[in-house]
């Protein structure tokens, strides 16, 4: 079983980690940026289609996203430039094609590519999963000249071979495993793969597109993990996800709760801001120095 590839730890038996400069909490954040086709069912919809049955094109729906992609993302990006946050980008590979502009203003601001697939879509309706993942990790190489090493599956979708495929092709960190707030290593024939603490809560998909909260929800839910996981990093080490999409919380209407939650965290001294690459390589400088190696 693929669940048994990661045997069961309990938080409160993990070994003592120090994180870089002597700080208590690392917190990364997660900009996901992807491409929806208009000839296809979209991944996502915000109006429900007609007496029921999808409609294609759909052009509602498609709007909705690819309004994120031409209004929404230079609101989030504008953030976290000001900011001088650390930033993850979770790029579907054609993004690089299809919207070079978002893909050339990140490049240039020294954000992370991770590997998020070529097209939105589950992992298992690709006809051929470990083509994909090629062309998905090549395409973003070409563009930015480093092979991603970290990955995020489209809706955080697996197969039973994903892992494997991943590591085989250059893929050290994985963010689709929520399972705890600390990395866990999972075996493959290729080499281990560092899971890096992921959110499904402090994600504004849930919070907006899927539970339907005001716009304060994000805020005070993404405070109120912050609060405790910073309590409990007195103890040991603690890592917290922050997952934002442009069409959601790069709205005129939400923007701002995404800037206040970014503002309360960065007023905590103790606080890393990291990356997904930064945090596994980290991850492994601590198994090594806890090892004795």
């Amino acid at each position: 079983m693929l669940n048994n590839r990661i045997p069961y730890t309990a938080i409160v038996d993990r070994p003592k980690l120090l994180l870089p400069n002597k700080k208590k909490m690392a917190v990364w954040v997660i900009l996901n940026v992807e491409h929806w086709s208009i000839d296809k069912p979209m991944p996502r919809t915000v109006l429900p289609p007609p007496m029921g049955k999808p409609l294609i094109p759909d052009v509602p729906n498609w709007s909705w996203h690819e309004y994120g992609m031409r209004s929404g993302f230079w609101r989030q990006y504008q953030a976290l430039v000001e900011r001088k946050i650390p930033t993850t980008l979770a790029i579907n590979g054609n993004v690089c094609v299809s919207y070079p502009r978002i893909a050339s203003a990140a490049l240039e601001a020294g954000w992370e590519f991770m590997g998020h697939g070529f097209l939105q879509g589950p992992m298992h309706n690709l006809a051929d999963q470990e083509k994909e993942i090629c062309k998905a990790l090549d395409t973003i190489e070409q563009f930015c000249g480093r092979r991603p090493t970290s990955w995020e599956s489209p809706g955080l979708t697996e197969t039973t071979e994903t892992v494997d495929l991943l590591r085989k092709h250059g893929v050290k960190y994985i963010a689709d495993w929520v399972i705890d707030d600390l990395p866990e290593i999972i075996d493959t024939p290729h080499g281990t793969m560092t899971t890096i603490p992921y959110t499904v809560e402090t994600n504004d998909i849930t919070v907006y597109a899927l539970q339907a909260h005001r716009s304060q929800e994000f805020f005070d839910r993404g405070k109120d993990q912050f609060d405790r996981l910073y309590a409990e990093a007195e103890n040991n080490v603690r890592v917290m996800a922050i997952s934002i999409h442009p069409y959601i919380t790069g709205v005129p209407h939400r923007i701002k709760y995404l800037e206040a939650l970014l503002d309360y965290i960065g007023s905590h001294e103790e606080v890393e801001w990291m990356t997904a690459s930064q945090i596994g390589d980290w991850y492994g400088n601590e198994l090594q120095r806890l090892s004795g190696k």
